[in-house]
This record gives C-alpha cells, sequence and structure tokens, in this order.
C-alpha cells in the first residue's frame, strides 16, 4: 500500500504500480484525507489565476490531523489486510503518518518501508527542519511556492503553476534535477495546492513498544535534495538507536526526490524483493 507525500495523492503511484502488476505483485494506492478527488483546487489557481482568491479560498484540508489522517490508513490498512500481510510504502511527508500507523496500530503492518520519508524519533519536524544534517536541502529556497498564511487558512497552500522562471528553477533542483523539463512539468502537474498543517507532537515520533516492533526498510534516495541524504540518514541512525533489535534494512536508489517515480523500474524491482 503507497502513501503519497506532500501535496500529492494516489495518482503519482500509477507508473510503480504497473511495474509491480507486471511482475505479479497487487498493490494499492491510497488517497490521505484532502487528497485525490476530495483535493481543494480554488479557481484562482486556474489561468489566468487570481493571486487574492488563490490566498483566501477555503480549503477542504483545515482542520484535518495526524490523527484523523492515522484511522484513515487504518482503514484502509485492514480491508486490504483481509486478502493478507501488508506493507505499507511511504514517500517524504507520508513518513509522519506511517510513523503514527506504526505507533498505534503496528499488528495491521508486515512491513513499512520508507522512501526518502520523514522519520521523526529524536527530535520534532520543526527541529530537523532546522539540523546540520538538513543544511544541504533547498526547500528553503522554493518557499515561495507557498501564497498563504497556513495558520490563517489551516492547510499549506502552494501554487505549483507559478510562472516565476526563477522560483521553477529551484523547484526543479529540489524535485527532480536528475529530469527532464517536460517529466518535470509532468511532476508538477500531478500535485495538488493543498497539505495538511499538522504533523503530529512528540507523542507522534516512533515507540519503541509499538512501532519499533515492525519489521522495517529505509530506501535512501541518494540524489535527493529536498530530504538530504544525511537527513535520511539521521532517521535511520536514530530509530536505530531506539531499537537495537529490529534495525532498519537500508537500501539505496541513485534517484533525486522525484525521479524513481517517474523511472520506477528499479524501485519495483526493489519493492518486489521485499514482498517475495
Amino acid at each position: 500500500m503507497f502513501v503519497h507525500g506532500s501535496n500529492g495523492n494516489s495518482f503519482y503511484w500509477a507508473p510503480l504500480q504497473r511495474e509491480l502488476a507486471l511482475a505479479g505483485h497487487r498493490s494499492l494506492a491510497v488517497d490521505l484525507p484532502g487528497h485525490g478527488y476530495a483535493a481543494t483546487f480554488p479557481s484562482g489557481y486556474q489561468a489566468p489565476q487570481d493571486p487574492a482568491a488563490l490566498a483566501t479560498t477555503p480549503s477542504a484540508m483545515a482542520g484535518i490531523t495526524l490523527a484523523e489522517t492515522t484511522e484513515h490508513l487504518a482503514d484502509v490498512v485492514r480491508r486490504a489486510g483481509e486478502h493478507g500481510p501488508v506493507i505499507v510504502v511511504a514517500h517524504s511527508r507520508g513518513g509522519f503518518p506511517l510513523t503514527s500507523l506504526g505507533n498505534n496500530h503496528p499488528e495491521l503492518i508486515a512491513r513499512m518501508v520508507y522512501i526518502s520519508a520523514w522519520c521523526p524519533v529524536d527530535v520534532s519536524g520543526a527541529e530537523y527542519s532546522e539540523s546540520p544534517e538538513n543544511a544541504e536541502s533547498l526547500l528553503p529556497e522554493a518557499f515561495g511556492v507557498v501564497v498563504a498564511d497556513p495558520a490563517s487558512l489551516g492547510a499549506i497552500r502552494m501554487n505549483w503553476r507559478t510562472a516565476d522562471p526563477a522560483l521553477l528553477a529551484v523547484l526543479k533542483r529540489t524535485m527532480l534535477e536528475d529530469g527532464t523539463d517536460e517529466e518535470f512539468h509532468a511532476v508538477l502537474n500531478l500535485l495538488e495546492p493543498d497539505e495538511m498543517f499538522d504533523i503530529g507532537t512528540e507523542a507522534d515520533r516512533a515507540r519503541a513498544d509499538t512501532w519499533g516492533r515492525v519489521p522495517r526498510t529505509y530506501i535512501r534516495l541518494t540524489e535527493d535534495r529536498s530530504i538530504p541524504v544525511a537527513l535520511q540518514d539521521r532517521f535511520i541512525k536514530e530509530a536505530d538507536a531506539l531499537t537495537p533489535d529490529n534495525p532498519f534494512d537500508v537500501r539505496s536508489l541513485t534517484s533525486s526526490h522525484m525521479r524513481f517515480v517517474v523511472h520506477p523500474a528499479e524501485a519495483a524491482t526493489m519493492l518486489g524483493e521485499l514482498a517475495g
């Protein structure tokens, strides 16, 4: 079961699911609450854009919590589990709900797989963002894509349809530096404007007694400019220290943050091995 990252949806997993299906593996991709066909696409997001309307149109994501998202995932995993063991795979920001799922419903999961995903163990997400391991992240340079006050809107709203060439250049370096311009534009058009504001509290960090019992794999993306490999390695190190008897199975892909989604063959082979 695939869990998408920030501003994502089930749709961007389709190429990877196709490769897995051709290799004989069953899979499904979930839309987190407020995503997919439940996503908010303000009229001001269309062309020609209306910046004022884009920044103020209410969001369906407002008020959605990590706890609510976790229970949504648990319901889907529970239903899928009626047909066999479920491996839950999360990318990027999807690591927050995956960790919460492992904390609260470890019995539902056969294996957790983090693909360059957030895995809070010792400190908060904000503290990880400000850590030396995150110093090479290009995300701060891309903050110009945020077009509203998250606290007022109750969600994080981003304008992926920006025409600012400098901002587009930074976004490409952040997300898909190893892809073509056409692939980058395709990725942007799969993303949604809004993302959940809540990423949990100290209580939602990985817990040894529940999350720590589940077999887990971390797939490092070695060319990631969004979540640098140094930060990925910190997540792995802290998690292994938390449960030394159940360390991460660590694997690596030569990929930017999104290349493995656009060119999924190698990732599909790796996940197929885990399923096997």
